[in-house]
């Protein structure tokens, strides 16, 4: 089992858009069991690669029991309706915000086999797949806060 240590806000990986996988290979297959065995604890919803330092298009996810992964996701459908929660992310520890994301979500991508895949979900799934997506793009929650929370939160991560 190997659960890898988390970059955290700073690290340049978070920053940088992971590249697609090319390759279904032994090495993604390693890659995707690190994600998943890394994201299997409680209180951890997601994890894509950059945030365990790799930068590729493949993250993991562990909603209401249910852990998987997806390898190259995009994202074809958000609806319209939106909520409005917490959010908080594995490599900016101790900080959540109420972060817009769309209801429900459509992700559609590949297994570790190279097989076609899509997911979709409402509320905690939808907020996940939002969330890992970003991070493939190089993008941090923090980044979709405005106003107030934006401040706030900014202002938390300066005093850690």
């Amino acid at each position: 089992m190997t659960i890898r240590p988390i970059r955290e806000v700073g690290d340049p990986v978070l920053r940088t858009p992971a590249d697609e996988v090319r390759s279904f290979d032994r090495e993604l297959a390693a890659l995707v069991r690190d994600l998943v065995e890394t994201v299997d604890h409680p209180g951890r919803a997601g994890l894509a690669g950059p945030q365990i330092g790799v930068g590729l298009r493949a993250f993991s996810y562990n909603i209401d029991g249910v852990i998987g992964h997806v390898v190259n996701p995009r994202i074809v459908e958000l609806s319209e309706e939106t909520q409005d929660g917490d959010e908080g992310c594995l490599s900016v520890p101790g900080i959540w915000a109420p972060t817009v994301r769309a209801m429900h979500a459509v992700v559609e991508g590949f297994d570790v086999h190279g097989e076609p895949l899509r997911l979709e979900g409402s509320g905690l799934m939808a907020r996940c797949l939002q969330h890992e997506v970003d991070h493939l793009d190089g993008k941090l929650f923090l980044d979709r806060l405005t106003g107030e929370a934006r401040k706030s939160a900014l202002r938390a991560l300066r005093d850690r």
